[in-house]
């Protein structure tokens, strides 16, 4: 799905662990490295393309994971030209993302890189929350750090029960404790 501006909708996935170093996957055959994240199906809710990608790409289920947050609004980046598909050309001009930032409740033997039958990647490894970005293409690094700068309010939040995905219900800002939309102002 390209929107009118040239931008195809897409969701970025930040995995963290227990001691929230994040999921790095190593693109197949390639030296750069990079989170898990892939295109919006047409009918598809970004939340959908989450766990689709997360399964088709980390071998992860929902049951594996915790949504801990995502992104405000979409991240855009453009794609150099050398790098767009000739059927593309024109009208593409690159991605627009929501990030989401996840908590892996499972284990390091859920994860599978082989579920899909093209995988993405032919490797992975943890690293810490403010990786270096030198191993990730040029054209992307901005919006890394834009999605984890955002999300990392998130990193000491409390878990929340299973099953429960309202997120969007909450404030997560640094200032104090997690207060729901229908929460009294104070007088």
């Amino acid at each position: 799905m390209i929107d009118r501006n040239g931008y195809r909708s897409n969701v970025g996935i930040i995995l963290l662990n227990s001691k929230n170093e994040v999921f790095w996957g190593k693109r197949i055959r390639q030296d750069s490295w990079q989170f898990p994240q892939g295109g919006i199906k047409p009918g598809e809710s970004p939340e959908q393309a989450m766990y689709r990608e997360l399964t088709e790409e980390v071998g992860l289920r929902p049951w594996h994971v915790q949504i801990l947050g995502r992104t405000r609004d979409w991240l855009r980046y453009d794609v150099p030209a050398q790098w767009i598909k000739r059927d593309w050309r024109g009208n593409y001009r690159g991605q627009k993302q929501i990030w989401y930032l996840l908590r892996l409740l499972g284990s390091d033997c859920d994860v599978s890189l082989h579920t899909s039958g093209r995988p993405e990647f032919d490797a992975w490894r943890w690293n810490q929350y403010w990786v270096e970005l030198e191993s990730v293409v040029e054209f992307k690094r901005q919006v890394y750090r834009q999605a984890l700068t955002e999300l990392a309010r998130l990193l000491n939040r409390p878990p929340v029960p299973f099953g429960y995905s309202g997120y969007e219900k909450y404030d997560y800002s640094a200032s104090g404790p997690l207060t729901g939309s229908t929460a009294k102002q104070s007088e």
